[in-house]
């Protein structure tokens, strides 16, 4: 995995996304309708209509990263959101998403996870 940071903070945008969205639009998206900081440090997650692409965006402290992922066979499973436009993944979560392991039969044991701080 390339982020392989655990301290990363991960949001999946609940809309599809148009996947020819380069830096400026993602980073649009992120700003307006998420009303988040892009430069955060924060990675931005967004599926297209068919869940088979999936793009990240990823503020590094000196400039933008961009990872873009096509699948060739299945989709990624979107999580289950609520009304809102973004949903906090922990990292584990990404994870399984990428590797196409269903989020739903999974049994996970207690863990004490630090909530992200409100804005």
């Amino acid at each position: 995995m390339f982020l392989t940071s655990s301290h990363l903070r991960f949001f999946l945008y609940s809309q599809h996304t148009d996947m020819r969205k380069g830096f400026d639009g993602l980073y649009g998206l992120v700003s307006t309708r998420l009303q988040e900081d892009p430069l955060s440090g924060d990675v931005y997650v967004f599926l297209n209509r068919r869940r088979d692409r999936m793009k990240m965006l990823f503020w590094d402290g000196t400039g933008f990263w961009i990872f873009y992922k096509r699948l060739e066979r299945g989709t990624f499973q979107r999580p289950r959101i609520s009304s809102d436009n973004t949903l906090f993944l922990p990292y584990e979560e990404i994870v399984m998403m990428i590797e196409g392991i269903d989020l739903d039969t999974v049994k996970r044991r207690k863990r004490y996870i630090k909530k992200p701080l409100a804005a």
